[in-house]
């Protein structure tokens, strides 16, 4: 049986003062979050925020033809119920769990009691918002402009920075939704990767091989996020270190998607 993660290995937690965790720890709650769980609808009233110890999120705009894209990832630097800190009770996104773990919730009561106070939580739930909006941003503008090889690039390794190996056991057609794309093109895209040796893929799991030849094939969306949230969250720890850039040995066409 996995022991149970303590809370502070939620970044944002583990970056609040002493007195301000002492008087939060009791309203944690551990619980464990399965693969494929909807942590909230889109248009729910958030009952609970959620702080991610190990395990991962998605936040996902779904359409009303049920098409959906991922717009952001969170794991432990961050939360999933942000909305209850920027005064509303609700979210027009989905966060869907991507990856099982634990995960500690508040109810949303007793947090924006705490926000209420304008203390070390508000003023780390401030810059942690900005860094979200950042993510979000980023990936819409990733979207439009940037090929689906790069896409793949940039999520496996927003998702990999959240992992504690380099491992991502998802299925292609779950991939293809957070990317906005269809199942043909993450498995085009994925089988170039691998003919480069970049990652190798079997029954659902990818293994990353070369991660600084996958971050120089990635569009630039990867690093003004991870460098944005760095910036923004200085007392969590960062997400990856940066690699050495290097030359690529392989031939990669760019195509920029229609």
């Amino acid at each position: 049986m996995n022991s149970l993660p303590h809370p502070q290995q939620n970044q944002l937690i583990a970056s609040l003062s002493a007195e301000t965790q002492r008087r939060l720890l009791p309203h944690l709650e551990p619980v464990h979050l399965e693969f494929g769980k909807v942590l909230c609808g889109s248009g729910d009233v958030l009952s609970h925020a959620y702080f991610p110890a190990n395990a991962i999120a998605s936040l996902v705009y779904v359409t009303r033809d049920g098409a959906s894209s991922g717009l952001a990832v969170v794991g432990n630097e961050g939360i999933v119920g942000v909305t209850l800190f920027m005064g509303g009770d609700s979210s027009p996104m989905r966060a869907i769990v991507l990856k099982s773990g634990y995960a500690y919730r508040m109810k949303a009561c007793r947090f924006k009691e705490e926000i209420n106070r304008y203390g070390d939580l508000n003023r780390l739930m401030l810059r942690y918002s900005q860094s979200l909006i950042t993510q979000t941003a980023q990936t819409a503008v990733c979207n439009r402009h940037h090929s689906i090889e790069q896409r793949l690039c940039r999520w496996l390794l927003q998702t990999l920075d959240r992992l504690e190996d380099n491992q991502v056991s998802l299925t292609q057609e779950f991939i293809a939704e957070m990317l906005g794309v269809r199942r043909e093109g993450v498995t085009e895209a994925a089988g170039k990767l691998q003919r480069m040796g970049v990652i190798e893929y079997s029954r659902g799991r990818i293994t990353v091989l070369d991660r600084d030849e996958m971050e120089y094939l990635a569009c630039e969306c990867y690093s003004v996020v991870k460098s944005e949230t760095d910036r923004l969250l200085p007392c969590a720890a960062p997400l990856h270190h940066q690699p050495h850039r290097h030359q690529p040995q392989h031939s990669f066409r760019y195509v920029r998607s229609a």
